[in-house]
Parts: C-alpha cells; structure tokens; sequence
C-alpha cells in the first residue's frame, strides 16, 4: 500500500487510504487535542516535525481508541501472588489433524487453566527468518498457524502477550520493497549509510557486517543497516511516520486480545551517528509515548520491554517514577542461577539479589531462566569472575550446548549459551530424579523472587537439549525450540513416572504454594536472608505475614538459620508438612527447596 509523504500506510485497517481523514483535522479550526505529556515528548523526539506529527496522530487515534478495552489496574496493583505467565511459540505444540493454534488451546484447556494466567504466544505472524522475528506481515497470522479467530478465542481465556518486533522487518515486508522501488513515503522508512560509514562504536549482539548492501530498483546501490541479520532491515525511528505506523499496529494488537505487548529488541530502536547506538535518550522517550498513550486513554495493555542488557541498563527501562515499562525481563537472573548450581555455591546469586528493591511498586520484573532464546551471559558480566566465566563456557559445551558471540568495541565476546536450561542447569551424570530435584530448585528462585515468574513451555514440560535442532535449521538457538506432538505430551505428562510429568508436576505444587501466600505478591517485601554458601536464602514479607524461602544449590546437605522463634517445626507451603527445627536451625537434603511460614 502506498500514500503520499503527507499521510501514512493504514497497516492494520482498511485498503482505502485516510489522506481525507487526516486533512479534515489537520485543516480544523479546534483540532482534537491530545494530553500535554504526549505533545512534551512528541516534541523531544521530533522536534520541528513534532506538530504534524502530533496533527496525524490526533487523527489515528479519533478513529482507533473508542471500543478498545479498557485498563484492567487491580487495586492491588497490575498483578498478584496468582500470575504466572508462560511463553510459548504458537507451534510448539503440533497435531497432524488440526492447526498449531488449535493445538495449542487444547493444551491450555487440559493443563494450563490452573497454572498460566498469562500466555506469551512468541510471534505469529508471517515471516521469512528468525523463527518469527523477521515479520513481513505484521497483521495477519501465519495462516500454516490459524487466524485471528484463533487468537481471539484464546484471548477469551487467558490473557495473551504479543510481540511488537518494532526494530526492523523482513526484507519481503511490503515497505521495504516500496523502500527499494523508492516510492514515497517508503523511500524514507528503512536507516541506510554510505558504504564506507564508521560503525565501530556500535554496540549489537551479532559479528556479520552491520550494513548490507541491497540494490534498488534502479540498480543503484544503497547499504542497510542490519542489527541482526541480513534478512532483518532496521527501521527510521527518526522519521516520524514510522512510529505512527507502529501505533497503528499496537492499537491493532488490543482490539485483538493483547494483554501484553513485548517490545523486542527495543534498546537499538534508535540510532544516532557516533554513538553505540544503544539505549539513546530517544529510544526511551519513544517507549515513555507509548505508556502516556495507555495510560491516558487507560488501554487494557501491559508494556514489557525486552533488552538482554546489564542490570542497571536494563532497569533504565522502567523510567523515573514508572513512566516507561510496566515491566521488565529480569535478565541478570538466569545466567546468575546458572552459575550457583553449576558451582554448588549461591554467593554472588546473593550479592546481586541484595542489590534488588526491598519493595517495588507499580513496576515490575518479570522473573525468567528460560526462553526461546538462550541463555544470556552478558548481565553476568558484572558478576560472574572472569575465571567461572571460563569455566561456564566449557560445562555448556560438555553438557551439549553452543555459544554465540557479539561484536563489541573491543572485539567478540560469548553474549548467549544455547542450550536447554535443563540440560544446563543439571549434571548428566546424576540419576534422573537428582537431576529433576536440581532443575526445580533453580526454577523455585525465580518463583520466589519479587515479580512475575515467565516459564519457558520448554522448562514446564522437563524438556532437554534438541540436539539436532542446529543442524537441521542451521541456527544455535533451535536446541531449545523443538516442536513437541500434543499427543505425545499429553501421554507423557499422565505418566506419574515420566520426567516430564515429575517437572511438571512440580511446578504446580510450587505455583499452588505461591498463590496462596500474600508474601509472593509482586509488591511484597523481599530481603535476602543469612545463609551458608551453598543455600539462596529469601525472605519474602508482609506487614503481618512472613515467608523464609530456601533454596539448596548444592548435591550435599546443607544446614541453615531458620528464624521461627520457640518453634519445634515450621509448615513447609510447597509440601504442607512439618519441617523440624532444632537450635533454629534445619537441615536441607541436596536440592532441596523450602518454603517456610514463619
């Protein structure tokens, strides 16, 4: 579709353009105003464009906001004790007689109605690389995957998360071949440099040459900057109908069922020569716009930003005062778990959580180990010493995983460990039960720290590594993305005895103990308690009510401080027994996890 330079493509409605929509409020005498907070920050971004900007705006939204659903702000906060997100791709779940979507609600109907209160389906639109994150159409669904109707149906059940991949799209999106042809206002839409540009203090988690040459129409050439892959074309933020465009997309994404909105890849949004190109000041009043539009017209939709960043990078993103992410991915987290049970000690798990809000209100981690990506090493840096660091590397690749590597200003350096966190987590040498024991330990952490837990499909069902997953689609990060027969699943989660029926039965008890507590409420007191090296030990709290979580990352039992007062026993909430308690201290086997009611 194309419009004039003075209007913008309708990417999620009609065909019939809306160049006399946009004319009418432009030319009227008392134009729709919008609140000042988005004209302050439309004009930090834009500057001298930021009144036509804000004219075409007023416009979408006349037409956009009336019928969307509106916020769903408990009194208590976005969220309680009781959410559970899980991620899942829309296919990782097949079924020879029916769609991927159709499978993946019969799963929800049979084992999630009790356990997810939110469902991340990781993109589903058409695509040509990337698994879904090269999207060429960024409003219909994967028709090999269903339809909206499928969609709208789950969204009746669960609240859903979609992805708004915003920094670049596949090189057959229909812009980029207008971009190619040079036909307005296309021709501006994708960041492009001279051939020769110094990119050198740009910072992006890849090593292939960030432009990419494309020949035009015409033949002539014209050099693309690629972040992450060749197939994926990044974006101009800078031109002012590109973030329109984007608006349109995640009003769209509402008025379909999305709960949630995760922006992926949001820290290279913008770009400014000269600079790293992370994290710039416009990438955070880009997100700042788009939670003043939510919150404003009090939108039924969460934002999450994903950027796989140092710690304190990443919780930039939640702004000053919680006026950007409602949430936001808690990165630092796996590769520190990781490290803890690996080495059978939680000190520097320890140091890092004390570093965390005692409390936090009206913005929120969201606590994860697994994903369909890897396991990002890079916010362990500031952690992990160089040494473990090393010694990491080699206990992934004996465990069967791979490393990826990214391009610094100082060279290449390993930014994720591809390997299925079950797989990476535990010692293949151990028996099988151990091995669940040790998984579900390090999984309990993040159930236990003060959030959202996501869990990973993968990490739900006790999947491991899909060690031909690499070879077969030729990337690093398909060894933990394996699609799964529902029919298989559903066998082997009813067999008491099968590995996946033991993990996944072990989270439920851990999630049923956590919804019953007010301590794991996202805005509840955490503090990290006094323990021996090997035992992470939390205490999460109320004003009235107090929970001492620990957790053994260790194949040796560990005895450790339980502060119950004259108590003989305290009441285990994962297992409802009594544990006993002797000189305030108790004895934990090895992996064990407790959750103590003092």
């Amino acid at each position: 579709m194309q419009a004039g330079r003075s209007g913008f493509s309708r990417t999620c409605s009609s065909k019939r353009t809306q160049e006399s929509r946009i004319r009418k409020v432009a030319d009227m005498t008392e134009k729709q105003s919008l609140p000042e907070p988005i004209g302050k920050l439309a004009r930090r971004i834009y500057e001298g464009s930021a009144e036509v900007f804000l004219d075409r705006l007023a416009a979408l939204l006349e037409q956009k906001i009336p019928g969307l659903p509106s916020e769903h702000r408990r009194s208590t906060g976005y969220f309680t004790e009781k959410d559970v997100l899980v991620i899942t791709y829309a296919n990782s779940l097949i079924d020879s007689d029916s769609y991927p979507l159709h499978a993946l609600r019969e799963f929800t109907h049979g084992w999630l109605q009790d356990t997810a209160t939110y469902l991340h389906i990781l993109p589903f639109f058409p695509y040509t690389s990337d698994d879904g994150f090269a999207i060429s159409d960024y409003c219909s669904v994967n028709p090999s995957l269903g339809t909206w109707k499928d969609i709208n149906k789950l969204a009746e059940e669960v609240r859903l998360a979609f992805d708004l991949v915003l920094n670049h799209s596949s090189v057959f999106h229909p812009w980029f071949k207008a971009f190619l042809a040079q036909t307005p206002p296309y021709d501006e839409y994708y960041l492009y440099r001279e051939k020769n540009h110094d990119t050198s203090k740009v910072v992006r988690p890849r090593t292939h040459p960030l432009l990419t040459t494309f020949h035009r129409n015409d033949e002539s050439e014209v050099h693309v900057w690629t972040t992450f892959s060749d197939d994926q074309v990044d974006l101009d933020f800078s031109n002012p109908l590109v973030l329109l465009e984007f608006i349109d997309i995640l009003l769209f994404y509402i008025r379909q069922g999305a709960s949630m909105v995760r922006l992926d890849a949001v820290s290279y949004l913008w770009k400014e020569d000269g600079t790293s190109c992370i994290h710039l000041e416009k990438t955070h009043l880009i997100i700042q716009l788009l939670r003043s539009l939510i919150d404003y017209y009090q939108l039924d939709t969460i934002i999450l930003t994903e950027t796989n960043v140092p710690h304190q990078d990443n919780i930039s993103y939640f702004g000053s005062g919680a006026d950007e992410a409602h949430m936001v991915y808690n990165f630092t987290l796996p590769p520190l778990v990781l490290h803890s049970f690996v080495f059978g000690h939680a000190e520097i798990l320890k140091a890092w959580a004390s570093t965390l809000p005692q409390r936090q209100r009206g913005h929120y981690f969201l606590n994860f180990l697994a994903s369909h990506d890897g396991i990002g090493i890079t916010p362990g840096y500031d952690w992990i010493p160089r040494e473990d660091t090393a010694a990491l590397e080699q206990t992934i690749k004996e465990r069967g995983g791979l490393i990826s590597y990214k391009s610094t200003p100082q060279g290449s350096i390993a930014y994720e460990y591809n390997i299925n966190y079950f797989s990476g987590v535990t010692d293949p040498q151990e028996d099988d039960q151990t091995r669940i024991d040790c998984f579900l330990s390090s999984q309990a952490v993040m159930l236990e720290l003060a959030g959202v837990p996501g869990i990973y499909i993968h990490s739900l069902l006790g999947s491991v590594n899909w060690r031909e997953g690499p070879d077969i689609n030729g990337y690093n990060r398909a060894i933990n993305r394996e699609k799964l027969l529902l029919d298989e699943i559903n066998r082997e989660l009813a067999d008491e005895g099968s590995r996946r029926s033991r993990v996944y039965r072990g989270f439920k008890e851990m999630l049923e103990a956590r919804k019953s507590s007010p301590c794991f409420h996202p805005e509840a007191g955490q503090r990290v308690a006094e323990s021996p090296p090997e035992v992470f030990a939390l205490l999460r709290f109320t004003d009235d009510q107090q929970v001492l979580c620990l957790n053994n990352t260790g194949a040796e039992p560990a005895v450790c401080p339980a502060a119950g007062g004259d108590s003989s026993t305290l009441r285990d909430l994962i297992t409802r027994r009594d544990v006993p308690v002797t000189d305030g201290q108790v004895v934990l086997q090895p992996y064990e996890t407790l959750w103590l009611q003092l």
